[in-house]
């Protein structure tokens, strides 16, 4: 009992940390004042006359890129996480894989980054 007690202050603060965005999205679309105009209707840019449609279509290589970029972030924390376990993952009783798991990791995202550089290279839109 005394383990669930030491965790009641992250049950709260989990609590607070979803209720006060939601809690603000909706207080903000109860007291806001809504009168929209044609003008308040266009896109803005910098002060000049919008010509043409303002949505535009982005390549694939972009979001691709971001993808890429997201995946070795993530390995960037996973690999520093790692590093600063490595020191217990030396001692007796420690199994293998644990000493060499961000090796298979680091394989298996080379592999998908490669099909995923190899399949923009066929899709080319």
């Amino acid at each position: 009992m005394a383990l669930l007690d030491s965790y009641a202050p992250v049950v709260i603060f989990a609590i607070v940390a979803i209720l006060f965005p939601m809690g603000t999205f909706f207080a903000t679309r109860l007291f806001r004042p809504t009168n929209p105009t044609p003008l308040k209707d266009l896109v803005y840019e910098c002060g000049e006359m919008p010509e043409g449609e303002a949505q535009i279509e982005f390549h694939f290589q972009y979001y691709m890129f971001a993808l890429i970029f997201l995946v070795f972030d993530v390995a960037a924390i996973f690999l520093l996480l790692w590093a600063f376990a490595w020191g217990g993952l030396l001692g007796a009783g420690t199994q293998p894989l644990a000493r060499y798991s961000p090796l298979i990791f680091l394989g298996i995202m080379f592999v998908a980054t490669q099909y995923a550089l190899k399949k923009e290279e066929v899709i080319q839109i």
